[in-house]
């Protein structure tokens, strides 16, 4: 099984909610702002040097429905990049149609906590193509667009969802996620430290120094949304860390 991020890579966010990109804070619906088309978005990412994109369907998330399905597909099929893609996968079903589709990885978040053998079961008929989203706050992983906890920690959570065969782990620090105020390293090394598969960081890139902090940590990969979107960096200037 090849690594999905042989190389430290940043992946920049294409969030979708109703047909266009837009970047919460902290999750909240409400806060969003908008960034117009999701494929002219992913076109110009890729035109700018990225090497993954990271898809989110928020209405999904939110509702456990897939919200966005034709624009993800329009995406998939304008970019020549592989494609990771979270929000609303709650079935083997959903994920093996996805990457039947030319979708790279699927992300499970609730569906992997509430039922973690969907991890064993999708992985077994693609193995490496299943990323596990562990979202923390206050040190406890939580579901359901952060609105509930589970007691789970995510260090162990990401090692036990390693053993399921998990390819990866995508790790968002829901404390400072949209917030533009920096990041914390700490919670993300540990989970780093748990397990053998690439861990790719999520939540509060506001600077490049915050890129480099997560790299340093041991990440193997940042998505970053609303720094790139806002312009505090330029993608190619993040990627040259």
């Amino acid at each position: 099984m090849s690594d999905p991020f042989p190389d430290f890579e940043v992946v920049p966010a294409v969030d979708m909610q109703d047909g266009e990109v837009v970047q919460l804070v902290q999750g909240e619906r409400g806060t969003e702002k908008r960034y117009g088309d999701p494929v002219a978005a992913a076109e110009r990412w890729v035109d700018a040097g990225a090497e993954t994109l990271h898809l989110v369907d928020l209405d999904g998330a939110f509702e456990g429905e897939r919200g966005n399905a034709d624009a993800v597909e329009a995406v998939v099929e304008a970019v020549d990049v592989p494609v990771q893609l979270g929000g609303g996968i709650r079935t083997a079903d959903d994920a093996t149609d996805l990457l039947d589709r030319g979708v790279e990885r699927v992300i499970l978040g609730t569906a992997a906590v509430e039922n973690p053998d969907l991890v064993a079961e999708i992985s077994e008929g693609y193995p490496g193509r299943v990323m596990v989203s562990l979202d923390a706050r206050d040190g406890e992983v939580v579901v359901s667009g952060w609105t509930e906890g589970t007691g789970l920690d995510p260090a162990e959570a990401a090692s036990r969802y390693e053993e399921l065969g998990a390819g990866s782990i995508l790790f968002t620090d829901v404390d400072v996620e949209g917030k533009q105020e920096g990041v914390q390293t700490e919670v993300t090394r540990r989970v780093v430290e748990a397990v053998d598969v690439p861990v790719v960081a999520s939540g509060g890139v506001a600077s490049l120094d915050d890129v480099r902090a997560l790299r340093d940590a041991g990440a193997a990969a940042v998505v970053v949304g609303t720094a790139l979107y806002e312009g505090a960096f330029t993608l190619a200037a993040a990627m040259r860390v």
